[in-house]
């Protein structure tokens, strides 16, 4: 947008296919939208319900600048009982979000022209936070063929004297790949050889599916060079009341809880509630949950392998996304997902919206039931493009 009152570094077209997926949903009458991880369950009833009795009961107020206290005791507890990791209340942070996470945590961290590699390909956002923060991202692609696994030797190879930090996402979105222990290992090798930190985005840690999810943080020697980014969005379909937490050393969070009371202050105080019944109630509400995405992923991996033209890794690792292969047809990202849209009236990300190594594939996210999902790849499967007549 050109325009004399709007500042010039925003004068280029920053927009994504994330961003537009609302007006290209309302393309036709019939969408099948699987563009947004926003699920389509609502919070567990448990958690609103005690929210909303904490409000009644007075929890409308601003909470401690850091976040009410009993979540953070929650959250060192939390990371206690399932990872064995000793966090201090001093190393918790909650903010409105994980993504607003991000942000204070680069403006944290990061000086003018301070270089970020990005694991690639990674959630949409990510270069244009590490901008706000006067940063230069720098891609680094991973590969299907290599099982979106980091390659260490691509990753020694971007560094120079300006990087700082290293974003790592595991389980991915878009990918739904889960890093080894053995490649998280070899990254905390190079953070400690190049002097680094780590920035560990895990939001779909409850949806690892092959193997238990292992937080980057407690390898050996890794949680005082790590930032981790937690969210509650996704863990417990809580993406409307915008709560995360931040867990790093605490001279980080210092700097992070200053940043941010020139930003929003504090994190909701009713969603900060609702948050602590979410963790301390996990084992009662996660379950089926987890169960119905993982449900929907595996199915949805199944169809898209019987089609003609699309493959995806097969069975799925992790989060509720598949980044499907759609190199067969000889199209690129964006021109599948316009054939798609403008055929099947089934609307997905092109991959490049994820990186320039998106390309060649699309991501879809399996947020309806298997019945919607199955109407989707019959559509597509009634695409001549797909093996359709």
């Amino acid at each position: 947008m050109k325009h004399k009152y709007i500042a010039k570094r925003y004068w280029k077209d920053q927009s994504t296919a994330m961003g537009q997926s609302d007006v290209m949903a309302r393309a036709f009458d019939d969408v099948i939208n699987l563009s947004l991880g926003d699920p389509d369950l609502i919070t567990h009833e448990l958690i609103i319900d005690k929210a909303f009795a904490d409000a009644r009961a007075g929890h409308t107020k601003y909470t401690d600048f850091r976040g009410d206290p009993e979540l953070r005791a929650e959250i060192c507890r939390f990371y206690e009982e399932e990872y064995g990791m000793d966090v201090k209340d001093e190393e918790v942070f909650v903010c409105a979000s994980a993504c607003l996470g991000m942000y204070l945590a680069l403006e944290a961290i990061l000086d003018d022209g301070d270089e970020v590699i990005l694991q690639a390909p990674y959630f949409t956002p990510y270069p244009q936070q590490v901008e706000l923060a006067r940063g230069i991202p720098v891609e680094l692609a991973t590969y299907e063929e290599e099982d979106f696994q980091i390659n260490i030797e691509r990753l020694e190879g971007l560094i120079n004297e300006r990087t700082k930090a290293v974003v790592i996402n595991s389980p991915s979105n878009p990918t739904g790949n889960c890093l080894t222990v053995e490649t998280m290992e070899e990254i905390g090798r190079i953070a400690e050889k190049y002097d680094l930190l780590v920035i560990s985005d895990d939001i779909y840690t409850a949806f690892s599916y092959q193997n238990p999810f292992v937080p980057f943080g407690s390898l050996k020697g890794m949680k005082e060079r790590t930032i981790i980014l937690n969210s509650f969005s996704k863990n417990f379909t809580m993406t409307g009341w915008r709560v995360g937490n931040i867990i790093a050393p605490e001279y980080i969070i210092k700097v992070i809880q200053q940043i941010n009371e020139n930003v929003v202050f504090t994190a909701p105080s009713i969603s900060q509630r609702a948050a602590l019944h979410a963790l301390r109630n996990r084992k009662e509400v996660q379950p089926s949950m987890v169960e119905e995405y993982r449900s929907r992923v595996f199915y949805a991996a199944k169809r898209i392998n019987e089609l003609k033209g699309m493959s995806v890794i097969d069975p799925p690792k992790g989060s509720f996304y598949l980044f499907i292969n759609i190199k067969e047809t000889g199209l690129s990202s964006e021109e599948a997902a316009e054939a798609i849209l403008k055929e099947a009236h089934v609307l997905m990300l092109p991959g490049n919206a994820f990186g320039s190594c998106g390309e060649g594939y699309l991501r879809i996210a399996c947020t309806v039931n298997n019945q919607v999902l199955g109407e989707a790849f019959d559509r597509i499967g009634r695409m001549k493009l797909f093996g359709g007549k």
